[in-house]
């Protein structure tokens, strides 16, 4: 295979990472906004998987000065999807940012998951969503470190 082809070939392989986080980010933007669109409505969603919703999504920590952390989630979900679009196509140097913005998201989302299990004593399944959705774009970023072509 030629250098031209390989180089080719290699670009491929690490644009592919971004754009898998870029429809895992957009998962969790789902659920984070079907969770904002319930929270202003004043219902809770049913718990179906596990039980526990109720307690979690009602908790005092589920807003932060009467924000709902799920819009905040929206938010830095949105903002995963759009760097990690923006690197597939090409815009390499937003990759480092969206790392950092998934580390910081894992670290919070690690920091909620502690206070379901220890401190609210319940889970809620679209929140524990929410978590593996988080840890899949730090394990896309982690993965793409250690396959990098540079």
């Amino acid at each position: 295979m030629s250098t031209s082809n390989e180089n080719l070939n290699s670009t491929s392989k690490v644009a592919i990472i971004p754009l898998l986080a870029a429809l895992v980010a957009l998962v969790g933007l789902g659920d984070s906004i079907y969770l904002t669109v319930e929270h202003y409505k004043n219902e809770i969603p049913p718990c179906s998987i596990v039980q526990g919703c109720e307690l979690v999504l009602t908790s005092p920590y589920a807003e932060v000065y009467g924000v709902p952390l799920s819009l905040l989630g929206a938010l830095a979900y949105f903002i995963a999807f759009a760097l990690a679009l923006l690197t597939a196509f090409g815009n390499r140097s937003l990759w480092k940012i969206y790392g950092i913005q998934v580390i910081l998201m894992s670290l919070f989302t690690a920091w909620l998951t502690y206070l379901q299990a220890y401190v609210i004593g319940a889970f809620c399944q679209f929140c524990l969503l929410s978590a593996a959705t988080t840890f899949t774009l730090l394990l896309l970023f982690i993965v793409s470190k250690l396959f990098r072509t540079k």
